[in-house]
């Protein structure tokens, strides 16, 4: 197939709704911070106050003034970041120059460089989540020595996930639905004695996310297990030794009513793959994938940081 207009209009939009749909099971960060498609560059963070935990007097003499109530507001500005990066398709690995990369080729290539932005984007979300001072001081602790879960004899990750969730549910009235570790912390908790006798009458000798789910009372546990390295070659967990406990319901921007961790905004039709590109100084077909996003607490109440969960 040769390089036209005709064939650009073509590839290009099914390439755009590849990426627009692309997600790296090993990335977990749209847990706590689920996309959100936004018309603008920069606006107001959607947060939550305690309006729905107050009481009224809802008695309306006739002829006077309903009370009202404000169930979401905003009192915080985002600004979505633009990000951009180009996959290389060479001339060598086409039977001809001229020849555009089929669908599958150019899908392999996009799907690479989606791999580096959600990366990218991974960072940015873990950053925000294990940052302590993005919480305030009921809503985060710092395990050390014997505290830590990785004494897998005098610690106590049951007691320390209860007390979390209390406190989330004593300022948001509600339950906190997930909890995300990273792979260090998950390590312990497999082998911790006190989870490990409270599940020998299930029948399983190793407790998995879902019978921790179980435990701890929480709709889903999920494992952070992703990689990042410097130039260096120096590798770590991007979700460090952490275990953040949260209540996540994307309902909350529909009916503007519910608390919830965090959101991604994301710029509509974003991201998308610009019309592909001959690079002849490099002799290959070039397609840039561009996206708009920017992570965002909304609800920091709604979550509870466990730092150095881990030794």
């Amino acid at each position: 197939m040769t390089m036209n207009a005709q064939s650009a209009r073509i590839i290009d939009p099914i390439l755009t709704t590849v990426a627009q749909g692309y997600q790296n099971n090993e990335f977990v960060g749209s847990t706590l911070f689920p996309r959100v498609t936004v018309p603008q560059r920069g606006g107001k963070i959607l947060q939550f106050g305690k309006e729905s935990f107050l009481t009224y007097d809802t008695q309306r003499a006739p002829g006077s003034v309903t009370k009202r109530i404000e169930v979401g507001y905003s009192n915080s500005n985002y600004a979505i970041v633009d990000h951009a990066l180009d996959a290389i398709v060479p001339f060598e690995i086409l039977e001809e120059a001229m020849a555009v990369p089929g669908i599958n080729l150019a899908t392999a290539s996009i799907r690479t460089v989606q791999d580096a932005m959600a990366l990218r984007l991974e960072i940015a979300q873990a950053t925000l989540a294990t940052t302590p001072s993005n919480y305030d001081s009921s809503h985060k602790t710092t395990l050390s020595g014997t505290s830590q879960w990785s004494d897998l004899v005098n610690s106590d990750p049951i007691n320390d996930i209860e007390n979390a969730k209390d406190q989330i549910r004593t300022t948001t009235g509600k339950i906190a639905n997930v909890l995300i570790i990273s792979a260090p912390v998950l390590k312990s908790l497999r082998m911790h004695q006190k989870i490990i006798d409270r599940i020998k009458y299930t029948g399983r000798d190793v407790p998995t996310p879902e019978l921790l789910a179980a435990l701890f009372g929480v709709d889903k546990v999920i494992v952070a297990n992703a990689i990042k390295a410097t130039d260096a070659g120096a590798f770590s967990d991007v979700w460090a030794k952490s275990a953040i406990l949260a209540y996540t319901d994307m309902s909350g921007m529909s009916d503007m009513g519910r608390p919830t961790f965090g959101y991604t905004y994301t710029l509509t039709g974003y991201p998308f793959v610009k019309q592909a590109r001959q690079n002849l100084d490099i002799d290959s077909w070039i397609y840039g994938v561009k996206d708009a996003v920017q992570p965002v607490i909304a609800s920091a109440t709604s979550g509870f940081l466990i730092s150095s969960a881990v030794a």
